[in-house]
């Protein structure tokens, strides 16, 4: 009998890929910032920030260092601090508490709906008190929340919505985009997203223009001009290279989502006649799958299994927020929102990406009909 082949492992995510399909374009943009020496803010990230504006149909865009400091940034310019809440699900990535809590402000949970995983706005009506300064709703893994109800239940106790559309690059939800439904919206650029920088960054979007100022003015140290500075302000500012780079990727973003589409149908057809849950699009949503992430109460032996077959897979994320030890003063426990805490249990990211072969999902979809 010959000698068993090796198997080529298959990757989560595959950025060196990636930039391989692309690298004139990115090495020529990184070379022009470089050229111009616009390091720190400057005409390349002004032009991506009007560009990932326009692609998105809002006015305004203000790029700045990671989706962690967007969210904190919008909070602030919104004035939220000490004595507020501000209201958000427990199936999040840390980032999105964390930033309110660097206002502050105190973050609430409300549970998520079973078959979305984005919240629940029952239970988002249920968390509102006279201390709600606003609301947080995460459009997770790709697929935005149910932002009709949620912003509804919001007007009616005037309470703004910020979006944390962090992994939500060019969804839609009833023919708009992410970002086109709260007062402003949040992007993360870390490179691991479908618009993924060469390293952190982020942007906030708003059609309020002067939320758009005193954001843009904040991010960088409160500045009006270059030595007056009218706001108590931060060092929040995005790269110009990070912007060059993003601005290059922008152009190849829809092409990358016609294929995660493509490969999300795929799995869904290969893993159908299988007890594992796929993931969920709604009628009227367009779910771009930042991660394409499968359910089984069986995720750690599924999870074991890929690995042993060189498939890399993760988990987004294995503890909700609510039961993190750096909110443990919060004082939830076990058992307050059991979907959320019911899912982490059970969520497992497969590969997916725009250079992946049909014929490595296909491997990947083998593994698990046989695991199950």
């Amino acid at each position: 009998m010959p000698p068993k082949q090796p198997t080529t492992r298959i990757p989560i995510l595959d950025l060196y890929t990636q930039y391989s399909t692309i690298k004139a374009e990115i090495d020529e943009a990184m070379e022009r910032v470089v050229r111009a020496s616009a390091f720190a803010g400057g005409p390349f990230v002004d032009t991506f920030q009007e560009e990932f504006a326009a692609y998105c149909g809002i006015g305004h865009g203000v790029g700045v260092s990671s989706g962690t400091t967007a969210i904190e940034l919008v909070l602030k310019a919104l004035g939220i601090g000490a004595g507020d809440e501000v209201i958000t699900v427990p199936n999040t990535f840390i980032a999105t508490a964390e930033s309110i809590a660097h206002t502050g402000a105190t973050p609430v949970f409300a549970d998520v709906l079973e078959n979305t995983l984005n919240l629940d706005p029952e239970k988002l009506e249920a968390a509102i008190t006279p201390r709600t300064k606003a609301i947080i709703p995460v459009h997770l893994y790709g697929h935005i929340a149910e932002m009709d109800s949620i912003c509804d239940i919001a007007g009616k106790h005037g309470i703004p919505v910020v979006e944390d559309a962090a992994q939500a690059h060019g969804s839609k939800y009833h023919d708009r985009r992410a970002g086109a439904f709260g007062v402003a919206a949040t992007f993360s650029f870390y490179p691991g997203k479908i618009l993924g920088a060469f390293g952190d960054a982020g942007i906030v979007l708003t059609n309020d223009g002067d939320l758009a100022w005193r954001m843009r003015s904040m991010a960088n140290h409160g500045r009006t001009d270059h030595h007056d500075h009218e706001l108590l302000g931060y060092n929040f500012r995005m790269g110009g290279l990070q912007a060059a780079v993003l601005s290059a990727k922008l152009r190849h973003l829809d092409g990358w989502l016609k294929k995660r589409k493509e490969q999300s149908r795929l799995y869904a057809r290969l893993l159908s006649d299988s007890s594992i849950r796929t993931p969920v699009e709604l009628e009227g949503c367009d779910h771009v799958h930042t991660y394409y992430v499968i359910r089984s109460e069986r995720r750690d032996q599924l999870k074991q299994t890929l690995n042993e077959a060189d498939i890399e897979s993760g988990i987004h994320y294995p503890i909700p927020v609510h039961l993190q030890p750096a909110f443990s003063d919060l004082g939830y426990s076990p058992g307050d929102f059991p979907v959320a805490e019911r899912a982490a249990g059970e969520i497992l990211s497969l590969p997916i990406y725009a250079e992946l072969a049909d014929e490595h999902i296909e491997r990947v979809a083998r593994v698990l009909t046989s695991a199950v």
